[in-house]
């Protein structure tokens, strides 16, 4: 996949803070609302290699679905990796963003402008 990608929720403050900062640098990127364009778990599994993160480590364990599954309880190794990937496709809000994928195939987790501009200078 070439170019830019960033996941993103519009109601999340940070990933609009991340919008607003490509767009003053003039990137070139596409935009992906991931809770209306679901990633698969194929998707997610790419997206997990690109940023050599697990599963576990792009997961927001405050949110209500996580509450409602356990997620808290659940092992955190590689026997249980793909079912934390089927919880992120199957409900996405648990997905850390915004989530960039950068020119050169690597991604990064953009929370902060720092980390905007290290995926732009990928």
């Amino acid at each position: 996949m070439a170019g830019m990608e960033i996941w993103i929720n519009p109601a999340c403050s940070k990933c609009r803070s991340a919008v607003q900062l490509l767009d003053a640098e003039g990137a070139d990127y596409t935009v992906r609302r991931y809770l209306e364009d679901v990633p698969s778990e194929e998707e997610i599994r790419g997206v997990l290699t690109r940023l050599g993160l697990e599963p576990w480590d792009i997961t927001r364990t405050q949110e209500a679905a996580a509450k409602d599954l356990g997620l808290k309880e659940w092992p955190r190794d590689a026997g249980a990796r793909d079912r934390w990937i089927k919880a992120l496709a199957e409900h996405p809000k648990l997905i850390q963003r915004p989530i960039i994928t950068a020119d050169d195939g690597t991604a990064v987790v953009a929370r902060t402008d720092e980390a905007v501009r290290d995926a732009l200078g990928r």
